[in-house]
């Protein structure tokens, strides 16, 4: 932990200097999930455990909590002012990685003894191996499951001594609870170091079964976190098609064993110090440990690497999906492998001979893998200079005769350097971040910018009579949590595929093939989705007109029937009609091709004048164009905007070309380096007056009080309403309205309304989550079972009338 401080000072980074550490997802998602953990603490979040109104107009939080927040460390930030989040979440890290480096250095004497200094020292490369650095910087909920290898690996040793059942099913569960994620990988790393032991020492059936059944009961105790995520990640929007390139340059991947470096290569990050490797280095050639003891932990460490590269295997490891961005998430349980070979290696006090190979091993390394881009002027030093003092300090602390003085002076300088070693190898990979644009941090609440916006936010809240929307992206993917307000957009691995489809079919843009949603640009979406206020571009937050409430009446309908474009779906949810729909006509530039309702725009040769087409509307009406997938540049008279659509990943916003002049001559100019499809209609000229017409029956007819809880809402409707009651909330499973899932109502919640029916009440429950806990409450049952099944068969055997005969005999 201190060596990591060191790291941060060093670079000036929080909270030991001016340069943010959020990062890629730590900004995106950690720092705002816990914003509303902290709101949840202090009774302040408009959701709770179960839902929260902040993101994406409503959805599930349970499997966020589950996959963000389980570690015991997360709720450390209710202590803290929410200003001052950054630090309590930083603390997640810190005590992620001494947690990890405390517990490997426990299990290390478990694996075999030896001094406990020692050991620290190993645990130190582990707290802090290439992955720690690397990967989970970003991602902290992950470093329980760098604890729970270790702990893990415990329980593990207590099933080979048949002792603690109970205890190890706990630390099962423990593993499970904190992040469930990384705990698949760290099962299976434990179950084959488990293996490796089981079969060097003496086979027993009861051994198997015991560390069976504990593994069996801890995993169905956690049932609910697995059964919830495991639906909720089933039901989200599909991620981009991902698949494994193949394995990165053999020399990349032996570059990762060296300190003090930083690949840009795709490979697993597994460093865990110089002092840990010199160790494991000499481990093969170390005559100390007998040959099958070598052979079975070196033929480990090979299998578990070469399953890093395999497609079969790696989808084992990552719960049968490939993850997006790194194949290696989990390296770090190769890393506790190899750390517990170099303590091996130490343990069994290897002679100066097998400490010699072991050097030149790592020496021939360096010089095999110079080129690569993990290897930097900062591994020469750490080796070169950190090399030779290790050695020798390891050399005299091994020999039996060296002095006392000397001895303790070699002690001194060992620790000296493990600790500057793994200090110099944070730094390095956290300077090396700095220069890559795209770990650029994100503002958090520290920023004076996030403060202000937020005070604004608060102090436009009507909750839930209407939704505040945070609007464009100014800081974080999850806005709406990190600032406490009700918007849509989102950022998340469980982005319900019903709220993606819903909000981009009224024109709302997404990114990452709808698992990350934007805001609406259009005052027709703010008012269906209850938004009255909202911040601009600008960055101030201002009115947004008119809005429907929280629940509006219609006409009986099932919601199902087909539309042509978005502008015809807000006019069905408004029930009327606002948008005037022209047909395009081409009139210059490059010849469009009419493809039915719309046209196929061909790539504009350079120097070409641009695709233009006209279209007719009433003067003094806003134009909006919108099509999700058109990439290019749209010209009007008024504005130019670029379109930067990828096919599935990124689709457009609605966008407004500004007035219709007094001619009602719109003119739209298009430019594009491929072909494009202009699906009819799309052009959309908005009449803002009876827009606001519409609104105001929506008003009139609709909810006259909206009441929401953490998972509730509740309205009360005007006497004489029939038809079908719909919330401005994606319709996603779990809902139930009146004791009956509701229907889904063009992609909303609808719920039928009986004859002068006067309210409405719908609440949310996590799919799964029942399921979860009838099974969890077996297991917990078995869990009880075991020891009172010992004590009564323990007291049945000290009971007298099992000792004496004649008790027996009568």
């Amino acid at each position: 932990m201190g060596a990591y401080c060191l790291s941060l000072f060093a670079n000036g980074t929080y909270p030991f200097g001016p340069a943010s550490r959020a990062v890629n997802d730590l900004g995106n998602q950690f720092i705002p999930f816990h914003a509303e953990l902290w709101d949840l603490e202090h009774g302040k979040a408009s959701g709770d455990l179960f839902f929260s109104w902040s993101s994406g107009y409503g959805t599930s939080f349970l499997p966020d909590f589950f996959s963000f927040l389980a570690s015991p460390f997360s709720w450390l930030v209710g202590l803290f002012p929410r200003d001052l989040l950054d630090l309590p979440v930083f603390l997640v890290t810190l005590l992620g990685l001494g947690l990890a480096a405390g517990l490997m250095t426990v299990f290390l004497g478990r694996l075999a003894p030896g001094s406990p200094w020692w050991r620290m020292l190993l645990g130190v490369g582990y707290g802090l191996c290439g992955w720690v650095i690397n990967d989970a910087f970003a991602d902290p909920m992950w470093l329980w499951g760098l604890a729970a290898l270790p702990a893990l690996c415990i329980a593990a040793d207590w099933c080979l001594q048949e002792r603690h059942w109970v205890l190890g099913t706990l630390i099962v569960t423990a593993a499970w609870l904190g992040n469930f994620y990384t705990a698949a990988m760290v099962t299976i790393a434990a179950a084959l170091i488990f293996l490796v032991r089981f079969l060097l020492t003496r086979f027993s059936w009861a051994v198997l079964l015991r560390a069976g059944s504990m593994t069996l009961v801890g995993v169905l105790l956690a049932a609910p976190v697995i059964i919830v995520c495991g639906l909720a990640s089933n039901g989200a929007q599909p991620p981009p098609p991902i698949d494994f390139r193949g394995a990165p340059p053999l020399l990349d991947v032996l570059g990762q064993f060296l300190p003090g470096g930083k690949s840009l290569v795709s490979a697993p990050n597994i460093l865990i110090g110089l002092f840990g490797l010199l160790l494991v280095a000499a481990y093969p050639f170390h005559r100390g440990v007998p040959g099958r003891e070598r052979l079975a932990w070196i033929g480990l460490l090979v299998l578990v690497m070469l399953s890093f590269f395999w497609r079969p295997t790696i989808l084992l490891w990552h719960g049968l999906a490939i993850p997006n961005g790194s194949p290696y998430r989990a390296a770090f349980v190769f890393s506790g492998m190899l750390t517990m070979v170099a303590w091996l290696s130490l343990a069994r006090r290897p002679r100066v001979t097998a400490l010699l190979a072991g050097a030149l091993l790592v020496l021939l390394l360096l010089v095999l893998a110079r080129n690569t881009t993990a290897v930097r002027p900062s591994t020469w030093r750490s080796v070169l200079i950190g090399g030779p003092l290790m050695l020798g300090a390891l050399v005299l602390l091994l020999r039996a005769n060296t002095a006392r003085w000397l001895r303790t002076g070699s002690a001194a300088v060992l620790v000296i350097a493990v600790f500057f070693g793994a200090a110099y190898s944070t730094y390095v990979a956290d300077a090396v971040r700095k220069d890559i644009p795209f770990f650029d941090p994100h503002p958090t609440l520290q920023d004076a910018d996030v403060r202000r916006t937020f005070d604004a936010i608060q102090a436009a809240r009507t909750w839930p009579a209407a939704r505040v929307e945070t609007g464009p992206h100014r800081f974080a993917n999850g806005d709406p949590a990190l600032l406490r307000a009700e918007g849509s957009r989102y950022y998340d691995t469980y982005v319900m595929a019903e709220t993606s489809e819903a909000l981009q079919s009224l024109g709302i843009s997404w990114t990452w093939r709808g698992r990350h949603i934007h805001s609406p640009t259009d005052p027709v979406t703010r008012a269906l989705m209850a938004v009255n206020t909202y911040v601009d571009d600008a960055g101030q937050v201002v009115p947004a007109g008119p809005a429907a409430p929280m629940v509006t009446v219609h006409p009986a309908d099932s919601g199902g029937k087909p539309f042509t474009s978005a502008f015809a779906r807000q006019e069905e949810l408004l029930g009327a009609t606002v948008y005037e729909k022209p047909t395009l006509s081409y009139t210059d530039g490059p010849a469009a091709t009419p493809t039915g309702t719309g046209w196929e725009v061909p790539p504009t040769p350079k120097g070409s004048r641009w695709t233009t087409f006209t279209a007719t509307c009433t003067p003094g009406r806003e134009a909006y164009f919108y099509t999700p997938w058109f990439a290019g540049v749209v010209r009007s008279p008024q504005k130019e905007i670029s379109f930067v659509a990828v096919e599935p990943m990124t689709s457009n916003p609605m966008r407004s070309l500004g007035t219709v002049p007094a001619d009602g001559k719109v003119k739209l100019e298009m430019w594009t380096s491929k072909p494009q499809v202009l699906p009819g209609p799309v052009l959309g000229c908005l009449d803002h007056a009876a827009f606001t017409a519409a609104v105001e029956r929506l008003r009139a007819t609709g909810a006259t009080k909206v009441e929401a809880g953490g998972h509730t809402l509740t309205a009360t409707l005007p006497a004489g309403s029939t038809g079908t009651a719909v919330l401005a909330v994606p319709a996603t499973k779990g809902w139930t309205c009146e004791g009956k899932p509701p229907t889904s109502y063009y992609g909303f919640i609808g719920v039928p309304l009986r004859d002068n029916e006067t309210s409405v009440k719908c609440s949310f429950e996590p799919p799964g989550l029942r399921v979860g806990l009838a099974i969890a409450g077996i297991a917990l049952i078995a869990l009880l079972a075991v020891p009172i099944t010992v004590t009564l068969r323990k007291r049945r055997r000290a009971s007298p009338a099992a000792t004496d005969p004649e008790a027996v005999n009568a």
